[in-house]
């Protein structure tokens, strides 16, 4: 007999590319290991409202390549108060629900784990966000098809930027890490790129730049993450424009792209070896914690810690991009 009846699973905070994948590979293994589960809509709102719908094995079909989520996301203010939990937990009692599988990230973490703390029902989360900041996973569902997008996009930017002698300040998210500026930074030829992590000095860039301009290169590519403290891509772009007359400036922000699109081929294996990470863990007891991904091989890691500790950038990757732009 199985350890649980029934368990449940939803998806919360923003939506990566993945998510999908994953939500198919938690049903399809509850199934197989004969436990009856329940999506639980709109996150943490829907434990709240009981929005709560039984999934069958056809239910997921034909999602693995589909972005976003079929559950739908919503940040929701009232789980952070008690009185919202006890009004999840009763909706978990009424539809028999033992067990919750979390996709999301840390903020996700933080609510599955408060809530497990007061109440005795096992949480599992996945780490399902394009920012890859998540402690105890070396990659996030979401990370890499954000990756080829940004990368996608920068390379048919370069096209124009090429054609006009333009100078391109394009910002990526990363509202207070790094991680997706500096990969793609790395992999589309940015000349620079101005992270969370790491000061902005503007004189470091103007030198950049003056050299740039010596060497009379065709366009120049600066990838800026959103949480910069140079107060982001308009702001910096405004700054430059000033000094540097003979190049035209432009701006693009690439937005909510980023977290749109069909999941590459990485990010569909990583959410489904994850989601039966989580229902495998279940199995074995395993309460309030991640599943992650380290070494390539799963992991599983403690809400606490996850959630306490941070991942930090590497910083010789910066290296790396003024090494390759010699």
């Amino acid at each position: 007999m199985p350890k649980f009846k029934k368990i449940g699973v939803l998806t919360s905070g923003g939506d990566s590319p993945g998510m999908n994948a994953a939500i198919r590979a938690i049903v399809r293994a509850a199934i197989y290991n004969g436990i009856r589960i329940f999506g639980i809509y709109e996150g943490y709102e829907g434990m709240i409202n009981g929005d709560i719908r039984e999934l069958k094995s056809t239910d997921v079909s034909n999602i693995i390549q589909r972005g976003g989520t079929i559950l739908k996301s919503a940040r929701c203010e009232e789980f952070k108060t008690k009185s919202g939990r006890k009004k999840a937990y009763n909706q978990l009692i009424k539809n028999g629900i033992e067990a919750v599988v979390v996709i999301g990230g840390d903020g996700t973490f933080k609510g599955a784990k408060t809530f497990s703390d007061e109440y005795d029902i096992p949480f599992v989360g996945l780490p399902g966000t394009i920012d890859n900041d998540l402690y105890g996973t070396d990659m996030t569902i979401g990370f890499d098809t954000a990756l080829n997008t940004i990368v996608d996009a920068v390379d048919k930017i370069r096209d124009t930027a090429s054609s006009h002698n333009r100078l391109f300040f394009i910002e990526v998210m990363g509202k207070d890490v790094g991680f997706m500026a500096l990969r793609s930074g790395v992999t589309c030829g940015a000349e620079a790129v101005l992270i969370p992590e790491v000061p902005t000095h503007l004189d470091t860039l103007r030198k950049h730049l003056e050299k740039d301009a010596e060497r009379k290169k065709s366009s120049n590519i600066v990838l800026v993450a959103e949480g910069d403290d140079s107060g982001g891509a308009f702001e910096i772009a405004k700054k430059v424009r000033k000094e540097f007359k003979n190049y035209d400036v432009k701006v693009t922000i690439l937005g909510h792209i980023q977290r749109g699109g069909s999941p590459t081929s990485f990010d569909r294996y990583l959410a489904s070896i994850l989601g039966i990470g989580a229902i495998d863990a279940l199995l074995e007891d395993q309460k309030s914690v991640m599943i992650g991904y380290v070494d390539k091989e799963i992991v599983n890691i403690s809400f606490a810690k996850t959630t306490k500790h941070h991942k930090t950038i590497n910083k010789k990757m910066l290296k790396i991009i003024e090494i390759l732009n010699v």
